[in-house]
This record gives structure tokens, C-alpha cells and sequence, in this order.
């Protein structure tokens, strides 16, 4: 019986992996919920799954949900705060940590939990962005078991074929790694009217269901710049070994070519409960409740090379894994700024590249060291990210 703390249950991955877990309750039990604001959809889980504990970030909505669990007398201990949150991963009875925060917000938690020495499934690209060698030295040294839910990640964990967690391993016989990615709502639109895109346009994902931070990086493909920049530290490789390839139907969630000239995909349909119940259940197999494909049904798979000019935020981000120390942690945090004004309409969507390219710019590369250089980094861009915003770009 495995023994869950989900972190960021209320979000999409979240409430995917509760999805998964209560169609395989003999397996797993669910000890710990945080979430953000949405003491509502918190409040449903807790009814469900009756964990220990639960911690919201938001002081507010804890105290909303305390009440409702109180009027309920639910067995479920509340708590607030992102120090709370971080406390929570660390109880003894704990064997699975689900990291599924959204952003650089996830990044003290999911390392507190590899620092235990747990299985973490990591779902929290923007963690290992920002801290990158610190992260995956961490793994190392606490034997923590980390499996990546990112469906490009956890398709290039599959078809590696490893049977062993992620500890930097040495990938023998690889020639490159080809990660998909669907190009988004705007793939085709024409480039002289993207500026003009909306939120609800940007949110409005042809394949796949996601919160709206991620729907906007699909959209821009930063998702994509992101994952390129996970993947060069999840399995220890360099820019030049991944190739980033346009997919539209997401079916192929990636690719291994090896030097024999052989080519391994993982394939599926655009569900997220797919590689969180391979990441639940590893080594085994579980039910996730997503139907095998009909390959007489499917239709045709094509494949492009991205477009930089559309996608200019997959070019910040290669910039960035080539620069290193802080770079990574900058560009991360000038997009979840860049991102959050677009989804507040306080700059067109074309700028969100623009914002992180001149918060780049202005700030001077260090060295990331230590997770203090990292959050001094953090705060810092964000500050930086800000005031262009608000002084304008024009």
C-alpha cells in the first residue's frame, strides 16, 4: 500500500492522479491534499478520500475548509501556508509524493521531498528548471526514487527501457532523444495576427486538458522550451542530443533514436492519467482508465520541425540551458510573470516573449549553487519581469 501526499490536488494532474487512485484503492491510500485557493473542489477530495492532513496555501479558503470539515467531522487535520506545505512531505508515514504544484511555487516542496528520500512523481517541470544540477544531486544523494509525469518525459523514460529510477543515468547506444509537441492552438494561425490572440484562445487547447498557466506555455510553446531543458537534466544530456518535433495529434508523446538506427516511440491518447499511473504503479501496471488506441480509427500521425519565429520562446529557452547557472531560473520566472499579465489582459500575448527576452537581458548570469542563489534568482527576475510590464515595452 503506498502511502500518498499530492501536492496541488485541486489542479488538472491532481485531480487525474485521484482519478487513477480511486480506481485502484487496494493499491494506494492517500494521506495528504494541499492546494492553492479552491477549498471548494478540496473539500470534495477530502469527503472522497478522507486524508490526514490538508494544506492550503491561501489563509482564507483554509479557514472556509476548516469549517466545512468541522460541520462534516471529517478525520482531516487543516493547516496553511507554503511553510506547512513544505512540512507536510516530510511525514514519517509517507512513501509517495505526487509533485503537482504549478510553477516555481512547487520547487521547496518537491525538493523537501526527495531530500526524505521518497518516490517523487514529478509533474513540476519548473522545480527542476529552476534548480536543475542541485535537484538531480539531491536524487542522489537521499536514494530518491524520481519518475517523471510529464507525458514527453515519462515516453522517454518508457522507451529507454531503464529498470531503475532517475539518478543521472548513462544513456548507452542513444543517438538523440525526439520530444513531441502538439504546436498548440496557434500552430497555423497567421503569424501578423498573434498578437491579437486572447486568453480564452490561448486556454483553448485542441488535444489535451490543462490549467491555464500551462494551456498559455503550450500556446507560446514554452511548455516546450521548458521540457527541453527538464529533459537535459532528467536524463543527463546536452541541447544538441534533443530534437523538438511538432506533432499535432499527440499521439507520439516522444521518441528515442539509437545510433543502430532504430527509433522507439510511446504512444497514447492525450490523457494525463496514462503516465500518472505509469509513475504510480512502476514497475507494475494499474488501470488508469484510458482506453488503448484504435490504430484502424486513429487516422494520420505528421510530424514538422518547430517554427521560431512563431515559437520565439523555444529559442529563449535553448539560450538559456546553453548560458546555465541562473538563466534557467530567469526565464522561468519572467514567463509565470509574463504569463500572469497576459491571462489578467495587461499585455497582448505576443509580448510575453518580449518580457522574458529583455528580463534576460537585464539581468546579469551567476552561478546556482546553492537553492538561496536559486530563490534570490527567482525573486529577483520577477521583480525585473514586473517593472518592463508595467513601464510598457513599446
Amino acid at each position: 500500500m503506498q502511502r500518498l501526499c499530492i501536492l496541488g490536488s485541486t489542479g488538472s494532474i491532481g485531480c487525474s492522479t485521484l482519478d487513477v487512485v480511486a480506481r485502484n484503492l487496494d493499491k494506494y491510500q492517500v494521506d495528504v491534499l494541499t492546494a492553492n485557493t479552491n477549498d471548494e473542489k478540496l473539500f470534495e477530495q477530502c469527503l472522497q478520500f478522507k486524508p490526514q492532513l490538508v494544506v492550503m496555501t491561501d489563509y482564507d479558503a483554509s479557514q472556509r475548509l476548516a469549517q466545512k470539515i468541522s460541520e462534516q467531522q471529517l478525520p482531516t487535520c487543516v493547516k496553511w501556508g507554503s511553510e506547512s506545505i513544505v512540512e507536510a512531505v516530510r511525514l514519517p508515514q509517507l512513501t509517495t509524493v505526487v509533485a503537482a504544484i504549478v510553477g516555481g511555487a512547487g520547487l521547496l516542496p518537491t525538493l523537501a521531498a526527495v531530500e526524505c528520500g521518497l518516490k517523487v512523481l514529478l509533474a513540476n517541470k519548473e522545480a527542476l528548471v529552476m534548480s536543475g544540477d542541485i535537484f538531480m544531486q539531491a536524487v542522489v544523494e537521499h536514494n530518491a526514487v524520481l519518475l517523471p509525469v510529464d507525458s514527453e518525459h515519462n515516453a522517454i523514460f518508457q522507451c529507454l527501457g531503464v529498470n531503475h529510477p532517475l539518478a543521472r543515468p548513462e544513456l548507452k547506444g542513444v543517438n538523440k532523444i525526439l520530444l513531441t509537441g502538439s504546436g498548440g492552438p496557434f500552430r497555423e494561425v497567421p503569424i501578423q495576427t498573434l498578437h491579437t490572440m486572447t486568453p480564452e484562445q490561448a486556454c483553448a487547447h485542441p488535444n489535451w486538458d490543462m490549467g491555464k498557466k500551462i494551456s498559455v506555455d503550450s500556446a507560446t510553446m514554452m511548455n516546450k522550451g521548458l521540457e527541453l531543458i527538464e529533459a537535459c537534466f532528467l536524463f543527463n544530456l546536452q541541447l544538441t542530443q534533443i530534437e523538438i518535433v511538432v506533432h499535432p495529434q499527440s499521439v507520439v508523446h516522444s521518441m528515442v533514436s539509437f545510433d543502430d538506427g532504430s527509433v522507439i516511440a510511446q504512444m497514447g491518447k492525450p490523457d494525463m492519467r496514462t503516465p500518472i499511473a505509469h509513475t504510480l504503479a512502476w514497475p507494475d501496471r494499474v488501470r488508469s482508465g484510458v482506453a488503448p488506441l484504435d490504430f484502424c480509427k486513429m487516422g494520420q500521425l505528421t510530424f514538422e520541425a518547430p517554427d521560431f519565429n512563431r515559437f520565439p520562446c523555444l529559442k529563449l529557452a535553448e539560450n538559456a540551458m546553453r548560458t546555465g547557472g541562473t538563466a534557467p531560473c530567469v526565464l522561468n520566472a519572467a514567463n509565470e510573470v509574463a504569463v500572469a499579465a497576459f491571462l489578467a489582459q495587461e499585455i497582448k500575448f505576443t509580448q510575453i516573449a518580449k518580457t522574458i527576452e529583455l528580463t534576460m537581458q537585464q539581468i546579469p548570469v551567476s552561478t546556482a549553487d546553492t537553492i538561496s542563489q536559486v530563490l534570490a534568482a527567482d525573486t529577483n527576475a520577477r521583480e525585473v519581469a514586473l517593472g518592463i510590464i508595467e513601464r510598457g515595452m513599446n
